[in-house]
């Protein structure tokens, strides 16, 4: 075993789901699927299936260019997804700190708008930092830009572990914003490139996997140790993402390529794909697109001109608008303080434990299920179920705000937040950065995922400052009434405007969203095409079909 496999094998270990619950759960047994995967793809051959997965390719020693090896891809993955995890620390840690700061006892004491303002800031740092990291990740790479994102992240938790005045918890959260802005428009960008499409989905779901794991951490540690004791725990993390970053994580051939490193593209190719995977093929297929983007400019005006540029905004913004105006922010910032409004028989320390234990299995069954059942199925049944249980939650504290005896349902909070949570996670909550990754063509990936962080980001900031005034004016149930309402549209919008990806090459997501249809009969134009480009005089011009 090189140094290389060995690297990778610790890797896929400290930054696995079972790693982390392992920490502090011990249901290591409810995520073992997530490591049994990879380690069964590490050994088994590129060959094997290759009758089932093989794409059509004039570079191929026998016209074909299999699937490569999967391990090194979700090593590389699940090593930048550790970015995602210090999210879920940042998005989490309201919900058992503001009670500790709005306390008769606290260090900092805060009143309930200034916590409106601690929880919402983050939104505002997002701005700052996403289109600054979209740009150095195609300047710098994606590599060394996400591996940069740890340093102000560490910064941020100093700030907040050494904070006396609200003021410094301001600064410290809309740093730690800015670093959310940063891995949001990088790490998709990242995981789109180095994964092969029938695994791209699955990889790009653990995104969103690690920031669950990121909340349930904070909510299974938070109301158990002290406020500095809670900022230690989670500035270790970001500690642990540099490293692995820097170790596991090659950079990305797309990126090689645009930069004139061919010679580089090829060796990350290999290491992600395999020395039994012929990468002429998929070289040949990036060298393409790279001719393409050349005709093109990667500045703003291109993202307005371009139809492919505009229907990838239209739908990445719309399901980044809908997923922050579904109030999902809301529930994870005011958690504890949801579940102790509703007066449940079940503390909300344990609620909301429960609820993280949720988000993370079904985020994780959605990353097993994204390329098997597709995007649109998924987001149409997890928009539409959570509308369903917003309303139900608001019907039981409207009861409750109009002196209704509810203590009969004091489970339908618990209840409706968790099927909402789970079914959020199934997906909603992982789709979006898949999409994000997927949709956007790579001149102009970096910029354009830049522009719609930051306008989501205004939207997260109006919908979570906003909470607490729709609070005064209306109280809880009309609130989450509305919320249901927005998963309605966004359930319109989905079946409307969102295209499919699955099982889709990069390339062949961007000729649909250009208006070029597929072939009917795609195997008898495959066939032509490859007898085409295989003739003796086209060898020259050779590419994957």
């Amino acid at each position: 075993m090189t140094s290389w496999d060995s690297y990778l094998a610790v890797a896929t270990f400290l930054s696995s789901p079972e790693e982390f619950m392992g920490w502090f759960v011990g249901f290591v047994s409810l995520f073992s699927t997530n490591l049994v995967r990879p380690l069964r793809l590490a050994l088994t051959s590129s060959n094997k299936n290759a009758n089932k997965n093989s794409m059509l390719s004039v570079n191929g020693p026998k016209g074909t260019r299999r699937e490569g090896k999967k391990f090194r891809q979700y090593a590389a993955a699940l090593s930048t997804t550790i970015g995602p995890f210090a999210v879920g620390t940042v998005l989490a840690w309201t919900s058992p700190v503001l009670p500790m700061l709005e306390g008769e006892n606290s260090r900092i004491p805060i009143t309930a708008d200034e916590g409106s303002w601690v929880g919402s800031l983050i939104a505002i740092g997002a701005i700052i930092g996403s289109i600054p990291a979209g740009k150095g990740a195609d300047i710098f790479g994606r590599k060394p830009t996400i591996a940069a994102l740890a340093v102000p992240f560490i910064i941020s938790w100093a700030m907040i572990y050494f904070a006396s005045t609200v003021w410094e918890l301001y600064i410290a959260r809309l740093i730690a914003g800015a670093v959310i802005g940063g891995v949001t428009a990088t790490v998709p960008m990242y995981i789109g490139e180095i994964a092969e499409s029938s695994i791209r989905g699955e990889l790009g779901s653990y995104i969103q996997v690690k920031v669950t794991l990121g909340i349930l951490y904070v909510y299974a540690i938070g109301p158990f140790v002290s406020y500095e004791g809670l900022a230690i725990l989670c500035g270790i993390i970001p500690v642990i993402m540099f490293v692995l970053v820097i170790l596991i994580a090659p950079e990305t051939p797309t990126y090689l390529l645009r930069t004139g490193k061919r010679k580089e593209a090829e060796r990350s190719l290999v290491l992600l794909r395999g020395h039994e995977y012929d990468i002429a093929g998929e070289l040949e297929e990036l060298q393409q697109q790279l001719e393409e983007e050349q005709k093109r400019s990667s500045n703003f005006k291109d993202l307005i001109s371009s139809r492919a540029t505009i229907r990838a905004s239209i739908a990445v913004m719309g399901l980044l608008s809908f997923l922050s105006f579904s109030g999902i922010n809301v529930l994870i910032f005011y958690a504890e303080s949801i579940f102790k409004s509703s007066t449940s028989s079940i503390s909300p320390q344990v609620s909301s434990i429960i609820i993280g234990i949720l988000q993370v299995k079904f985020t994780f069954a959605s990353a097993l299920l994204v390329d098997k059942a597709g995007r649109r199925v998924l987001l149409l049944i997890s928009d539409s179920v959570m509308a369903v249980c917003l309303g139900c939650l608001g019907y039981f504290f409207w009861l409750k705000e109009h002196n209704v005896d509810v203590s009969a349902f004091s489970l339908i909070p618990l209840i409706s937040l968790g099927v909402y949570i789970s079914t959020f996670s199934l997906g909603f909550g992982p789709i979006p950065g898949v999409m994000m990754g997927e949709l956007f063509s790579p001149d102009v990936k970096g910029l354009a995922l830049g522009v719609v962080c930051v306008i989501a980001s205004l939207l997260e900031f109006v919908v979570v400052k906003m909470y607490q005034n729709l609070l005064d004016w209306f109280n809880h149930g009309v609130t989450f009434w509305i919320f249901a309402g927005f998963c309605i549209l966004g359930t319109v919008f989905v079946w409307f405007l969102v295209p499919e990806t699955k099982n889709k090459s990069l390339q062949e997501i961007q000729n649909e969203l250009n208006g070029i249809k597929k072939p009917k009969n795609r195997n008898t134009n495959r066939s032509q095409q490859m007898e085409t480009l295989t003739g003796p005089y086209n060898q020259k011009n050779a590419a994957i079909v």
